[in-house]
Order: C-alpha cells, then sequence, then structure tokens
C-alpha cells in the first residue's frame, strides 16, 4: 500500500523559500513519476508540478522559475524547493504518484507578513 507523507510547510514572508518533502512507502520513487498538487482555500486541487520517472519536470506557470522538483532515490523521497514565495501560494500541498492514488494529509504553506 502506497503511503506519503508531505512536511516541510510553515509560514514565511514574501520572498521567502521552504522546501517540502514526500516521503514515501510502498512505492520506488526512482520509478515513479510523482507530482505535487495545492489547495489554496476555497479552490480545487490544482496540479503545482510533476516529475517523469526519468528526470522531466512540468511546472505550472504560476511556478514556473520558482519552484524545483527533485527525487532523493535513497531517502525514497521526493522534494519541492519553493523560492520566492507569494501570498497567492498559500495552500495545503500534497504530493502523490502521477497517477493519483490516495492523499495524504498534506503540508501547509502560508506566505504573509
Amino acid at each position: 500500500q502506497v503511503h506519503l507523507v508531505e512536511s516541510g510547510g510553515g509560514l514565511v514572508q514574501p520572498g521567502g523559500s521552504l522546501r517540502l518533502s514526500c516521503a514515501a512507502s510502498g512505492v520506488d520513487v526512482r520509478g515513479q513519476a510523482m507530482v505535487w498538487y495545492r489547495r489554496a482555500p476555497g479552490k480545487q486541487r490544482e496540479l503545482v508540478a510533476s516529475l517523469t520517472s526519468g528526470t522531466d519536470t512540468y511546472y505550472y506557470d504560476l511556478v514556473k522559475g520558482r519552484f524545483t522538483f527533485s527525487r532523493d532515490n535513497a531517502k525514497n523521497t521526493v522534494y519541492l524547493q519553493m523560492n520566492d514565495l507569494k501570498p497567492e501560494d498559500t495552500a495545503v500541498y500534497y504530493c502523490n504518484t502521477y497517477t493519483l492514488g490516495a492523499w495524504g494529509q498534506g503540508t501547509q504553506v502560508t506566505v504573509a507578513s
């Protein structure tokens, strides 16, 4: 059974940075396409970034150039490095496999002065 645990969120000022982690069990992230989604208050969950089983990445236009999706095979963990954060990035962030299995609890990111 796939189990994903997100962490690394918090409160940060505009322009700040955070690195989100997603520790996986029940799936080998090395050979798995992975995604990060987010859900802002009052909005539907939206795709933020994806990472193929190789190294190809896709980023939502509003985060392109600021967010970086990476993988650590040894730790079976994927990461989302978020730089130059903006208030509109405030949301609960979730990782998942590309085929969208069960969602984890997510991690809250709040960008505010």
